[in-house]
């Protein structure tokens, strides 16, 4: 009786573990070091300060669909002849915890988009290659819109939400420090 006991404990640990792994999202993609280092060839160039005015958070909040208490944000930027490179690490809250996104923008187009912490215990399938290239090549129009439609994903709403958000706020970023 007694063994049985521990058996039907131990099964009972063994799934609930099982279950536990699957229910939650993996968290870290890739730490923002790494993205960066990607994006630059590991040329990384120095850390770069925007920040807001409270003109400019009442267009981040318009873009977000909330209040933005935030006073500054960090790039990373290459200037060439001919390509203008930017990379912002972003987070955003999907339906209750914060995903950290990176954005690579080349020339006021999105090249790539990628979650690189995700949180949330549902909707993970928004960190994945083939959800997140929809945003390549992305550009803002003049309502501070993507140009393009963003398919969303059953049961991951409020993820490809806090994603186009993101992307969104990247683009209209990049624009602000390239017309300074």
């Amino acid at each position: 009786m007694y063994k049985l006991l521990l058996v039907i404990i131990w099964l009972f640990i063994f799934f609930m573990n099982s279950y536990a792994k699957n229910v939650y999202a993996k968290g870290v993609e890739q730490k923002p070091a790494q993205f960066i280092s990607h994006v630059f060839n590991g040329n990384i160039p120095k850390v770069q300060v925007l920040w807001l005015s409270k003109a400019d958070k009442t267009i981040v909040a318009e873009i977000m669909q909330h209040k933005f208490n935030r006073l500054r944000i960090r790039y990373w930027q290459k200037t060439q002849a001919t390509t203008n490179d930017t990379v912002w690490i972003l987070n955003e809250i999907g339906k209750e915890k914060p995903i950290t996104i990176g954005v690579h923008i080349k020339n006021q187009q999105i090249v790539e988009l990628k979650v690189l912490a995700y949180r949330e215990s549902r909707g993970d399938e928004v960190r994945h290659t083939f959800f997140t290239k929809q945003f390549n090549l992305a550009k803002l129009t003049q309502n501070n819109e993507l140009d393009r439609h963003i398919d969303g994903i059953t049961g991951a709403t409020l993820s490809v939400r806090a994603l186009t958000k993101t992307a969104r706020l990247a683009l209209w970023l990049d624009n602000k420090i390239n017309a300074q």
